[in-house]
């Protein structure tokens, strides 16, 4: 394995904030610090200039970052393939996942590739899609799964299905009794909403501005960031809210939530990401392959 402390420069150089740094590696930032201190004994010269809480890197940091990242990929490379030579798929596979794929989609999906590939520890990060987009390009993640195409360069962005955004709302609430809503009507009402950078947000954002109505215009009592916690409000009769049909199944089978379509209908894509120049293991490649099969087979 590389230098732990490369790979600490690595994603400090890259968010250029030790504490955004410190999250993307789940350490804590005394931690961080530490190991670019070491690192900047080590080699006798300042690799950041810190001043008035910014930093950025010294012409030695820019000189360490280009080498820094040859050294990271050539050694996970080495590890890969070392592993890859008992002809066994083992190894830790980190994928990212919005919420909302990651409740509803990615558990039984990971039961079967685990049991397909039991020596594969797959570790499992839940984020809004713009973190787990900003996570794979680092690259801290092999893959991700988000509900909306990536806008970061780079990246490949793979559409694996498509689902339904419907409206949904408690049995009693005003909105309950109708069999579609077009969305001015929908002005009217309580909103509650995904936090910004959630693509679910993102696209129903748009699909308001494509039909005239501007999302400043809804009456928005809340921002939450899972979907549990939206179904869980909404539940209460607080507003409405806006998600994939496939996410509420259970509370509309049950009764405790009723699903209205939008119309037109609003359809957004589930994507699979990874970097497109990095070199990618055996395992990965397995699991991407693997992704693509099941998320189809999912019932929309």
């Amino acid at each position: 394995m590389a230098d732990r402390r490369l790979q600490v420069f690595l994603a400090v150089a890259r968010h250029l904030n030790f504490t955004r740094a410190a999250d993307a590696l789940f350490m804590s930032q005394p931690a961080v610090t530490f190991q670019i201190k070491q690192l900047e004994e080590l080699y006798r010269t300042r690799l950041f200039e810190r001043r008035h809480g910014n930093i950025s890197l010294t012409s030695a940091g820019e000189l360490v970052l280009s080498y820094a990242e040859k050294i990271m990929a050539l050694s996970d490379e080495m590890e890969t393939r070392l592993a890859e030579m008992s002809g066994e798929m083992r190894g830790e596979l980190l994928i990212g996942a919005s919420a909302g794929i990651a409740e509803f989609m990615l558990p039984p999906m990971l039961g079967e590739f685990n049991a397909l590939y039991p020596q594969v520890r797959a570790r499992l990060i839940v984020a809004n899609s713009e973190s787990i987009e900003n996570r794979v390009a680092e690259p801290t993640l092999d893959l991700g799964l988000i509900e909306a195409p990536s806008k970061r360069s780079g990246l490949t962005s793979e559409i694996c299905r498509a689902d339904e955004l419907v409206v949904i709302c408690a049995p009693d609430y005003p909105l309950a009794s109708l069999a579609e809503v077009i969305p001015k009507v929908l002005v009217e009402y309580e909103y509650i909403s995904r936090e910004p950078g959630s693509a679910t947000r993102e696209v129903t954002e748009a699909y308001f501005l494509k039909h005239k109505v501007s999302p400043d215009s809804l009456k928005m009592q809340m921002e939450l960031g899972s979907p549990e916690a939206l179904k869980g409000v909404v539940a209460t009769g607080l507003g409405f809210a806006i998600m994939a049909s496939v996410a509420v199944e259970s509370e509309v089978q049950q009764g405790q939530l009723v699903a209205i379509p939008l119309k037109p209908r609003l359809k957004r894509s589930v994507h699979l990401i990874y970097q497109q120049d990095r070199f990618r293991s055996r395992l990965a490649d397995t699991f991407i392959k693997f992704a693509k099969i099941k998320l189809r087979e999912i019932a929309v």
